[in-house]
């Protein structure tokens, strides 16, 4: 059964043509198949797609507002009456010979004098993202924006700089040197002006924003720009306290394990979390973990004993 292109756009059809486009904008961004993973995206974003080249367009809206879901099957000579013949030779328009989007020539139907006819179905689907077609447009339409993700590791995002961007778009690979924020964090939106889709005639293009995912990491795990990482330390250096070495995104600091620290315990690096060039730094957070020898040797098996027999101490013993 067609569906109804104002549904499909969750639109009205009294709707001005700045809602749909921004209607369009949003749903192609949401169901874009290099966004969306879901299975149904692509055939819901070629939906999309169909419903706004037809809406965007006046000519092909009014056409499609009178006849409905079939008003491609209606000769376009049929809404103009008596000398129709004339009007179509004048407008080189006849009743059939829709072509697929690639121009392949696939027609049906017949002209008013008996002859097919061939007409570009670009003049209903243009560009992916936004044309309204090269020969039905009667107004400019801007382009539309994209999005893509941009994957990245806690150091790449930590540090920021140039990176090599490759996308897969509508109109094939297109290749970026785009500069990382330092500090940029999951969910940031790095704008590339002008990128996006391009507009019909000469409207400007839409904007391509790069969606930040940094990827998880083993050691580090990020809440905002606060970095938490685990620090084993030795039963020892946990008891006694101790200076031990702390690997972080920005290169190896130290860390001061005050003495008597059990597992669990947080150590705050205040302003070593992810930079933030407009305001604070995150902190870091490094958590302990108290670690035993998986293998003790003799000399260490024998000291444990010895302080297992020489201490009273009892965690499990309320405090």
């Amino acid at each position: 059964m067609a569906r109804d292109y104002y549904a499909v756009l969750g639109v009205s059809r009294t709707a001005s043509d700045e809602e749909i486009q921004q209607a369009y904008r949003k749903l192609a961004r949401r169901h874009h198949p290099d966004i969306n993973k879901d299975p149904r995206a692509e055939e819901r974003f070629k939906e999309v797609n169909e419903a706004y080249s037809v809406l965007a367009d006046p000519d092909t809206r009014a056409r499609y507002d009178r006849f409905g879901p079939d008003f491609r099957k209606i000769p376009e000579y049929a809404e103009y009456g008596e000398g129709a013949d004339e009007r179509v030779a004048a407008t080189g328009r006849g009743a059939g010979g829709w072509t697929t989007p690639g121009g392949g020539g696939v027609r049906f139907g017949q002209g008013p004098r008996g002859a097919y006819q061939d007409v570009d179905f670009e003049d209903l689907f243009g560009d992916l993202f936004g044309a309204a077609g090269r020969g039905g447009a009667r107004r400019t339409v801007p382009g539309a924006d994209q999005e893509a993700e941009l994957e990245l590791t806690v150091e790449e995002a930590y540090r920021g700089g140039r990176r090599a961007v490759g996308l897969a778009g509508p109109e094939g690979r297109r290749d970026y040197q785009v500069t990382v924020p330092q500090g940029v964090t999951d969910g940031q939106r790095i704008r590339l002006a002008g990128e996006g889709g391009r507009g019909s005639r000469d409207a400007p293009a839409g904007d391509l924003y790069l969606r930040v995912r940094i990827k998880p990491h083993d050691r580090y795990r990020l809440e905002g720009r606060d970095i938490h990482v685990r620090l084993p330390v030795t039963p020892w250096e946990a008891a006694l306290g101790a200076t031990v070495p702390l690997p972080t995104p920005g290169g190896s600091a130290k860390v001061t394990v005050p003495p008597g620290s059990s597992s669990g315990r947080r150590l705050r690096l205040r302003g070593e979390g992810m930079p933030n060039p407009r305001g604070t730094d995150g902190d870091l957070y490094a958590e302990l973990r108290v670690m035993v020898p998986p293998r003790p040797t003799d000399r260490e098996r024998a000291l444990f004993e010895e302080l297992a027999a020489a201490s009273d101490f009892d965690p499990r013993r309320p405090r």
